[in-house]
């Protein structure tokens, strides 16, 4: 496939299908590509994971109070976690792109303006402020790029160029200025370090710090005051012996939905820099607090499940207000205009996502309603086998990450060599990964089915959904990783629709496999449904559609 190739010669029949397979053989090579995908997706998966495992030691504290105490923290959690994920999800992958996207311009026209007549050597034409702001409410930021001069193209300095292979073509982003990570641009260390130290101006973080702090806010008013009705639509009746400590459990975990909501909006700001190392160490830090402070709230200050409340919020407003000290380091947080905040762009695309986050809880929540429909034993027997498939993906999250990250970057600096190279190596990473997990999650379960349960039916239907479970690992991978190449693209749009019509085909599914095949066909929903994640991500991208027009030899609008 030639991406170099002329928009005077389009071939609109043309099928980039086999992009994914570019280069397959460098997935094992550790060459300056993978270095950066890595660098950015493991602190990430280690990021994400220190949560569940957090969560794991706090409920065993919980635990040794009774199982009243614990069931009602559970439900609390569950319905904690659940608004979080509705309101914050599609923050923090707005601002991730967002910042990206306006950083990579703050950087590209920096650089253009250092080196003065940037137009002439570079292909770079500075983006005024008020430009750039209207391109950025109408969609991607644009950076305006002209062709540059033959002579520079030849002219190469010592430095080698970016290349996915590790030679030195030249690339698409010839003319272009690049200034991300492995960027063909050498300059003076003095003038790096400059650069390194200035605060940036970047209107999307404020946005972000001003959305989370109001939709913090939110939560914490709404689950505060509707606690009642809220437990009760999580079954906890009037009546139930766990109503009084859920209440108050939910009461005071939801005092520090305002730090948990602004913290994970700074992480989409880090991630955004391609910084995940330092989010990662703060998290590390606040769940160990978390951890030190639950046995002497619990026990030694006797406040019971309140204390575990209490320690959990203070570690939450440690990680807010670290991060916090630390960003401001870095970014001027108030913009020096209201209009630069770009409300309108989050607005809609913080929609679009939240639109997909619903379908997708409820895909979900309908498989887990219907299992629970069958009795305790199915319901015993899908509730591990989902932890367990869900879990496993957490891995495959941190290349998600990555791959938004970069290409994010790529597409504002109008690099598509190096975009489709991060996409294909991405991918191809995560379907390795996923043929992993598949055969660690097959051999775990098989022969530790028995540490979730004692019950020998129980563990019958376990090892009936293990096939499903494993198999469908590689599929996962796949299919996250393609959220993060949509949303790397800013291809909100057809990641929201697309995944509203496969939700709507994966329930009718559900239905109709959970009546003529009970435990068996809602396992057999949810690899449809997985399946048909996937199939919508290489569709948009296989047939170079939307922000992949390039793939066919066109350009882009």
């Amino acid at each position: 496939m030639d991406e170099n190739r002329s928009s005077n010669e389009p071939n609109k029949w043309k099928m980039p299908l086999f992009v994914f397979f570019k280069d397959a053989r460098n997935v094992f090579k550790l060459d300056a590509l993978s270095r950066e995908i890595l660098g950015i997706a493991l602190p990430s998966a280690l990021a994400v994971s220190a949560d569940p495992i957090a969560s794991l030691i706090d409920t065993a504290f919980i635990g040794r109070l009774g199982p009243v105490e614990l069931a009602a923290a559970g439900v609390s959690i569950s319905l904690f976690n659940q608004a979080s994920r509705i309101t914050i999800f599609p923050l923090v992958s707005i601002t991730t792109s967002f910042v990206a996207e306006e950083d990579t311009i703050q950087k590209l026209n920096t650089k253009a303006a250092e080196n003065g007549n940037s137009k002439a050597k570079f292909g770079e034409t500075i983006v005024p402020e008020d430009h750039m702001l209207q391109d950025m409410e109408k969609g991607t930021p644009k950076v305006m790029n002209t062709d540059a001069p033959t002579e520079f193209r030849e002219e190469k300095d010592e430095s080698k160029e970016y290349n996915a292979t590790g030679n030195n073509d030249t690339n698409i982003g010839d003319g272009a200025n690049t200034i991300c990570k492995f960027s063909s641009v050498t300059s003076s260390k003095k003038s790096k370090d400059k650069v390194g130290k200035k605060k940036r101006l970047i209107a999307s973080a404020s946005t972000a710090l001003l959305f989370g702090t109001i939709l913090g806010l939110i939560q914490a008013a709404v689950l505060i005051f509707a606690t009642k009705p809220l437990l009760g639509v999580m079954g906890v009746k009037r009546d139930s012996p766990m109503l009084k400590p859920a209440e108050s459990y939910l009461r005071l975990r939801s005092f520090g939905a305002p730090a948990v909501l602004l913290s994970l909006a700074m992480q989409g700001i880090f991630r955004g820099f391609k910084d995940t190392t330092t989010p990662l160490y703060v998290i590390v830090s606040g769940y160990a607090l978390n951890v030190i402070l639950d046995p002497i709230f619990i026990f030694t200050l006797k406040l019971g499940i309140k204390g575990a409340a209490i320690a959990h919020v203070l570690s939450q407003y440690m990680m807010a207000f670290t991060l916090l000290l630390i960003l401001m380091k870095k970014v001027h947080l108030l913009p020096p205009r209201i209009k630069d905040l770009q409300i309108f762009r989050f607005l809609k695309n913080g929609g679009l996502l939240m639109l997909k986050v619903i379908a997708v809880t409820f895909c979900v929540t309908l498989a887990t309603s219907l299992a629970a429909r069958l009795g305790s034993i199915p319901m015993a027997a899908f509730q591990t086998c989902l932890q367990v498939w869900m879990t496993s993906s957490l891995l495959a999250d941190g290349l998600a990450v990555a791959v938004q990250a970069i290409l994010a970057c790529s597409f504002t600096e109008k690099d598509y060599k190096k975009a489709t190279a991060a996409a294909t190596r991405t991918l191809q990473m995560s379907f390795v990964l996923g043929v992993g997990l598949s055969l660690a999650v097959a051999l775990g379960l098989y022969f530790g089915a028995g540490v979730f349960s004692k019950d020998a039916h129980v563990v019958h239907l376990i090892k009936i959904g293990i096939p499903f479970v494993a198999a469908t690992q590689p599929i996962n991978s796949l299919a996250f990783v393609f959220d993060g190449v949509n949303y790397g693209a800013s291809d909100f749009a057809y990641s929201a629709y697309s995944l509203v019509l496969v939700s709507l085909v994966s329930v009718a599914t559900e239905f109709i496999l959970y009546r003529t095949k009970h435990f068996v066909g809602i396992w057999i929903a949810l690899t449809i449904y997985m399946t048909l994640r996937m199939l919508a991500g290489i569709w948009r991208m296989g047939t170079g559609t939307g922000p992949w027009l390039y793939l066919r030899g066109r350009s882009l609008p």
